[in-house]
């Protein structure tokens, strides 16, 4: 057997002693997690400085913070999401139990991304572990040192048969896939995300595809330049570009493309210094392929505020392009990396225009002091999610589900959402074996007669109330009774 084999094994035998299923257990294991980023921070951080240049403040603000929130989040609400739930009833069923039992999916395979590794590899294992699954974790192999860390510390917390750690690069991963599971959950681009659901589909398991795509960055003339600047530049140079919801271009009016260049330059400098290259708030592309994608994507616009890069350090500072055509290089693809380009455009109708014609997007986000051209963009554009005046926040509301839409992904998570995602919705009826008159209408021989009495008990799904609910259960019996005795003679 391969290691990935042994992986897929030893992780189906843990799940299947039933040892992943008390809710104690999920919890003591979600402690333990917790302690992890307590009690690890300086390996963390380290490992991740060395792969995208991130300070260790970064480190806890972009990474560990959200999950420390999560795992309590979980925790405390855990007891609440995993109870049966209580589903209304029709006619047929009023003296019945009917209700959703949540239960696990069986093993999970996560497959994380290099971008925010520790934040979009363990969000999901949170949800595999609240939702009592096993789960087998693949980090990116592109982020090194962050990558042999998580295999070295993962099994010293958490269960290590339950929860193994692979990792290594393309056939490894292409081995994992391979193997049976019961749920796959994928962070990553389109390309890879469409060889995950075609793996996927050789055993009918079901995918969540955290993907991405061209985040559209609408602001409207009609709004505080200045601020609106302000908040995109951050969402824009964080990680150095490196975010799959940052507003991957800007279109605005030509009247306010000026303003719009000086107050994100200014925004730059108040960020990172008139040398962001020295500066420790401002990371580094993660590899020397990825450098060269996206200067390959500069050639045929114009660039209006930085542009230089060393490809040595893998830096390219902070970029502005300007007066960019739909057509350019840097329009053809998810930049993913520090390039802010702005497309020049007559106003709202043609900016929706814009957007619709394009793959939906994982994020959109607009700018505006007029809530109804929020409201248009709500109305008339379609997105995974979208965040009027400002940029990336919506990720950390635990309360919304995150995902995309088309071609930026499917499925969802966070909170509930990702319990939800990793369990399976299981349909629970409990009758008793009383009121068999009632039944006989559905039994043969048929008759229109019948069919009357069918119509009634299943067209007729009104809310009666508890004293309405008796009186009906009461005359329910009595007709039974009677069914009955007229069937017996």
């Amino acid at each position: 057997m391969s290691r990935e084999q042994q992986a897929v094994a030893c992780a189906k035998k843990a799940f299947e002693t039933g040892r992943s299923k008390p809710l104690e257990y999920r919890i003591q294991q979600l402690k333990n997690l917790q302690r992890l980023f307590t009690e690890r921070q300086k390996d963390i951080s380290d490992a991740i400085n060395k792969d995208l240049r991130k300070s260790e403040v970064g480190t806890q603000l972009y990474e560990t913070l959200g999950l420390e929130g999560e795992i309590n989040l979980t925790i405390k609400k855990l007891k609440e999401w995993a109870a049966p739930r209580a589903v209304e009833k029709n006619l047929l069923t009023l003296s019945d139990v009917v209700y959703i039992k949540p239960e696990p999916l069986g093993v999970v395979l996560i497959i994380g991304a290099w971008n925010y590794p520790w934040a979009v590899t363990i969000q999901p294992l949170i949800g595999a572990i609240a939702a009592g699954n096993a789960a087998v974790v693949k980090p990116s192999e592109i982020c090194v040192h962050t990558a042999k860390v998580m295999e070295r510390l993962l099994p010293l917390y958490i269960d290590k048969e339950l929860y193994p750690v692979v990792t290594g690069g393309v056939p490894e991963t292409q081995e994992l896939l391979r193997q049976r599971f019961d749920h796959i959950f994928y962070t990553g681009n389109s390309v890879v995300g469409k060889l995950i659901m075609e793996a996927a589909a050789k055993h009918l398991t079901p995918v969540t595809l955290e993907l991405g795509g061209k985040s559209p960055c609408y602001i409207d003339k009609d709004s505080d330049i200045s601020i609106a600047c302000r908040r995109v530049t951050w969402g824009k140079y964080t990680n150095c570009g490196q975010t799959c919801i940052a507003p991957d271009y800007i279109l605005c009016e030509p009247s306010i493309q000026d303003q719009v260049i000086e107050e994100v330059k200014k925004s730059i400098k108040e960020f990172y210094t008139d040398n962001p290259k020295t500066c420790p708030d401002y990371g580094r592309i993660i590899n020397q392929r990825h450098f060269k994608r996206i200067m390959a994507m500069l050639s045929d616009s114009t660039v209006a505020v930085g542009g230089d890069s060393d490809e040595s350090d893998c830096y390219i500072a902070p970029t502005i392009l300007r007066d960019v055509k739909p057509e350019a290089k840097v329009m053809q693809e998810e930049i993913f990396g520090p390039i802010l380009p702005i497309l020049p455009i007559s106003g709202l109708d043609e900016a929706i225009n814009f957007i619709n014609k394009r793959e939906k997007p994982l994020a959109l986000y607009v700018f505006t002091s007029n809530d109804k051209v929020i409201q248009r963009m709500v109305n008339e554009t379609s997105s995974g999610g979208l965040l009027a005046n400002d940029c990336l926040v919506h990720y950390s509301v635990s309360s919304l589900p995150f995902g995309g839409v088309g071609n930026s992904g499917m499925g969802c998570y966070h909170g509930k959402f990702s319990f939800d995602q990793l369990s399976h919705q299981r349909s629970c009826v409990i009758k008793k074996l009383n009121m068999e008159g009632v039944n006989n209408m559905r039994y043969p021989p048929h008759t229109l007669k019948k069919l009357g009495w069918a119509r009634f008990f299943i067209l007729n799904n009104v809310d009666l109330g508890w004293m309405g609910r008796m009186a009906l259960l009461a005359v329910l019996a009595v007709a039974a009774a009677v069914a009955l005795q007229n069937y017996r003679h």
